[in-house]
Formats: structure tokens, sequence, C-alpha cells
């Protein structure tokens, strides 16, 4: 007997879920708020959905477990441990769980990223008994790295990362080397204390690559406490609103908004967004607005950036863009924006008066700039501002720049030295939205929309942090 494995992956927060069936029944395992995705891909594949898994109680997006389970009658399986505010079918180390003649889980205890963290090898029937095909570790062993082990609480830290390498050792050891590890972290999100290493894994693969099975117990607490880097804010809230229990989404559309009411609403102190790549930003946009183009993490810098509960008007070329938007914001907690207005940038302004450009320039014309030699159309580069994060500067940054991470930057703009701002990070699109807070504060800014390593061919001296 085989098992599908299907990956429905969330690339804005650098997640998966997982639909494994036996051709009849399936199950889910970490499901993100927007399960139609999940509905439509069993309906597709003709399974029905049985059992719904939570590894742990997430803190990177609001899970869709809950109402996934409601709607399909699945069993919902969360670790007892954890305190929840709705009903569940608990489960703890050592359970087994029949999903059908042909496919059994095996529920394993392995905290560290969590304390009461899950993993589920997913056992497949043979002639001979049981074969484990794989394991749906969360955030425990990924693909070269684990889950991070501060998300807890920093006072939680260093005896996670003891129970993260124990953890993974356990699967090492439980497992045959060619079993898949399918992960839920490790593709991009925060939740993981690297990044993936590759597009998929076994055992035994990772037994060769990862960390957390070459270097001892105390090396790799000491290695990965060091890697961490700063996480987003909005975290703070998914734990607690999957702990209560999230409710149904509701992605119908929102409002729309006139040029009126857009002013009325950044003069109130709200967010209103510009969902456009950087490029049409930067040729003319609605004064006042932010901009987190749909091309990049925008929900994670979005909720990364506000003061939560703010309200949220998106401006967007098209409805579709809107409606992919609020699909990226439901995942992370933000369940309705208060507006939204699409089309050009001159229907969302009273008067043109209100339209601004954003210079943007690359590697090449800040070096120039810093030599006296300014290009033509662009100011003289009095400050360059890097907003990438601790651990990317410290690896490599302008000789001679100031630094604030990107999260930092709207409580501490009074911080950005005098004078003109180039504003770099490592591709552009931080920058930009970097550009749009500092040009909301008055300052006149050049954006560097250019990959950091070109930096060093642009003729730019490039240090490292002690």
């Amino acid at each position: 007997m085989s098992v599908e494995v299907s990956v429905v992956a969330t690339s804005a927060l650098g997640d998966r879920s997982y639909l494994a069936s036996d051709g009849q029944v399936a199950i889910v395992v970490d499901p993100q708020r927007d399960i139609d995705r999940i509905m439509y891909l069993a309906g597709e594949k003709g399974v029905r959905i049985t059992h719904v898994l939570e590894t742990h109680l997430h803190n990177d997006y609001v899970s869709g477990g809950l109402e996934l389970a409601r709607i399909t009658g699945a069993h919902y399986l969360v670790a007892g441990a954890d305190e929840v505010g709705f009903a569940r079918t608990s489960v703890a180390d050592g359970d087994q769980v029949s999903v059908s003649d042909s496919l059994r889980l095996r529920v394993i205890g392995t905290p560290g990223h969590t304390f009461h963290h899950l993993s589920y090898v997913l056992d497949v029937a043979t002639d001979g008994g049981w074969e484990a095909t794989g394991v749906f570790t969360g955030g425990s062993l990924l693909f070269g790295t684990t889950g991070r082990t501060d998300l807890l609480g920093q006072q939680h830290a260093h005896e996670l990362a003891q129970q993260q390498h124990a953890s993974a050792k356990r699967l090492a050891d439980l497992l045959p080397e060619g079993a898949q590890v399918w992960p839920t972290h490790g593709f991009g999100s925060f939740c993981s204390a690297s990044q993936a290493d590759a597009p998929e894994s076994t055992i035994g693969r990772e037994k060769e690559k990862n960390p957390v099975l070459r270097l001892a117990a105390d090396d790799f607490v000491t290695e990965t406490l060091a890697g961490l880097d700063a996480y987003p804010a909005y975290y703070a809230h998914m734990g607690v609103a999957n702990a209560a229990g999230p409710a149904p989404v509701d992605l119908t559309p929102v409002t729309r908004a006139d040029a009126a009411e857009l002013r009325e609403r950044m003069t109130a102190g709200e967010w209103v967004v510009d969902l456009r790549h950087r490029k049409a930003y930067a040729a003319s946009h609605l004064a006042g607005t932010v901009s987190l183009g749909l091309d990049g993490p925008m929900a994670t810098w979005l909720g990364w950036l506000i003061e939560w509960g703010v309200p949220i008007t998106l401006l967007a070329e098209t409805p579709q863009q809107v409606a992919d938007a609020q699909r990226e914001l439901v995942r992370i907690g933000i369940d309705r924006p208060a507006a939204q207005a699409t089309g050009d940038a001159t229907r969302w302004a009273t008067d043109p008066g209100q339209l601004r450009e954003l210079r943007m320039a690359d590697f090449g014309a800040l070096a120039a700039a810093r030599k006296g030699q300014i290009p033509a159309g662009l100011p003289g580069a009095d400050v360059i501002l890097d907003v990438r994060m601790t651990n990317e500067w410290r690896a490599g940054h302008i000789d001679g720049a100031a630094h604030i991470p990107l999260p930092d930057l709207p409580r501490r703009l009074a911080d950005v030295p005098t004078g003109t701002v180039w504003v770099h990070c490592g591709s552009g699109y931080r920058a930009t939205v970097a550009a749009s807070l500092l040009t909301n504060a008055g300052r006149e800014v050049v954006v560097v929309d250019d990959a950091f390593g070109h930096a060093r061919t642009a003729g730019l001296d490039l240090v490292t942090a002690a």
C-alpha cells in the first residue's frame, strides 16, 4: 500500500501544511487558517479528511485546524498537555492513532520549539506489518536546521534548545534513514533557527547535514542561541489566538473608500498600505501611504511594523490583489481591513498635489555619490541607512552606514542622522518600506533598489561587525 503526501505551501510565511491520503481517507497536518485550499485539494483527490493534526500551538500564524475539523467532522489531534479553549482529541507521546486499514499515526513527544511539541510518524501497512514512511516534524527537525527555541521567552530558550537537541536525536534513532522528513517551518519562517537547505529530505540526509545531529548537545545549544535574530512582534498574538480557538475567516470584499476617506483615515493615524510593486509606488503614490508590495512578505512586515489593532486600508491595482492581501492577513490574525481602493494612484488623491514620487538608484550610484560624483537627478548621500536585520548587518555592511533594522524604524525615526538618506536592504523591498516611513516623517530619501551582493563590486567598502 502506498501513501500520497501533498504539500500546501504558504511561501509568504515560510510554512508548509500537508495532506496525506491512501486514496480514500486523508489526514491534514498544521493547516493554515484559509482552509479552502485544503478543502479544494481533498475534493480534487476525492478523499475524505478524517484527522486534523497540530504539531504545536503555532506562534507564526493562526491555525485553520479547528475550523477544518468542525467542517469535515474530523478528529482534531492536539497535545493534551496544551491548555486550550476548545474540544479536541488529546494526544501524547506514545499514542497510536488508526487512520485506516492502511495508515497509522504514532505520536512522538519532541519538545524544543515548544514545551509540548509533537511529531507524528506516518506508518503504512505492509505484508509484514507496518513501515514508517515519514514523519511530520512541525518545528522540531527541519531541513538542515531546527525550529527556534526562544519564542516562549528568552528565559526558556536554553532549556528548550537542550530539549530540541534530544528530540532530534530521538527521531533520528527511532526512524529508518529512508523515512521522509516533513517539517512545517524552515522555508522563510522566522520560527526556524535558520533556513531550509533543501526542498526535501530524509532522516538519513539529516544525519549527514543537520547540525543538531552532528553536534554535541552543549555545542548545539551555544550555536543555536548565538544565531537567533529578532522575530515578528505579531507572534505575541498567535499562540494566544490558537489556544483560545480561532474564529472562521471572512474573505468577502471590504468596503471601498474614496479619496476623501483615504485622507481622513491617514489623518486619524490609520495605516493606508500600497500593495503595488515598489517601482510602481516610486513612480507615483499617495502621500502618507506605506509601501508593502504583494511581491514580498507583505503580511509579515505589516504585522511586525504596525501597532496591533490599528485599522488598515489596502490600495491595489486590482480587486484580486486586495483579495490576495486579505488572505495573507487573516493568516496572522488581521481579520478585516477597514477599507480598500483600487485602480490608478490618481484616483486615490483629492488633488494632484497629494501624489509623490520616490527616487531610486543602485549601489553604483551610491558609490559615485559618496565620492562626490553625484548622479544627475539625485541628491548627495549624507546618510546611508541599512535596514537589514542584525545578523545580516554583522555578516557585512557598508563602512560608515547607520543601522536600524526595519522593525525598529517606526519608533526610531528620530535616531536617523540628519541629511538626505540613501536607504538599502538586501534587495530593495524592505528599503522601500523604510523609505515610505521616512518620507512620511518629512525626510528626503533615495531607495537603493539593488541586491546587496552588488555593493562591493560597485566600489563600496564592506566591513563586518565584531
